[in-house]
């Protein structure tokens, strides 16, 4: 292989990485992959369709967002916390939101704050949401509280929760509290957030926020402890 058949490789196969990583990304957090279950790449290369090179690239970034861990003796398996670490997760994940809520009051632009207003608007005409089912569960940009996170505008907190926590979050948000009566209150939650953000009362969007995920915590905690009690009546 030539130099340039090389260098248009190169980019191709981290295309092709990127597309693997988002579709078992996407299978994990929507619990198609389950909390858990072992991987391997033989079954992944078969499902997928794709060499081995993309696909160890794609299960390095797994691992390193946290969303697959490498057991000594099994192999690799999709993440599965228990009780404790999820209760550990969502404390951290409440100090540190609530602060960047207070810090967005402070920094956020207009303009980022007219799309939050845009991203909520969005997020209402979701027919899940008007039948109180579901609530809106794209990442990133279309994410309410990554935006958050951003218009903090604190590197370090954007580091740790838009990428070293973030995916790990979002299966728990997605899996245990999507459901229920929870994300009709979620959405009222949020507006009133970005109104205290638009005051550009600080104390108040830390406050709002840290109850807002307290009681997301209780909602997941809750549905987790009984899909546990349920897996232990089917094994017993």
């Amino acid at each position: 292989m030539n130099s340039a058949e090389t260098e248009t490789s190169i980019p191709e196969v981290r295309t092709l990485a990127e597309r693997v990583f988002q579709q078992l990304q996407d299978a994990i957090v929507r619990g198609e992959l389950a909390p858990g279950s072992k991987i391997t790449e033989p079954g992944l290369s078969r499902t997928y369709g794709i060499s081995r090179g993309p696909l160890r690239e794609a299960m390095r970034r797994l691992e390193a967002h946290r969303l697959i861990e490498r057991v000594p003796h099994v192999g690799a398996r999709v993440v599965k916390l228990s009780m404790q670490e999820l209760l550990e997760l969502f404390d951290v994940r409440e100090a540190l939101e609530s602060m960047a809520a207070r810090l967005a009051a402070k920094h956020m632009t207009a303009e980022e704050i007219a799309g939050l207003r845009k991203l909520l608007a969005m997020h209402e005409g979701q027919a899940d949401l008007r039948k109180g089912e579901a609530y809106f569960q794209r990442e990133g940009d279309l994410d309410f509280h990554y935006r958050i996170v951003q218009g903090s505008h604190n590197r370090m907190l954007v580091n740790m929760l838009c990428d070293d926590l973030y995916y790990l979050v979002r299966l728990y948000r997605t899996q245990f509290s999507a459901s229920g009566s929870r994300p009709q209150r979620a959405f009222v939650e949020h507006h009133r957030i970005v109104d205290a953000i638009e005051a550009g009362d600080a104390e108040l969007a830390e406050l709002l926020m840290r109850r807002h995920v307290s009681a997301s915590r209780a909602n997941v905690v809750d549905r987790y402890a009984a899909t546990l009690r349920q897996q232990a009546e089917t094994t017993s």
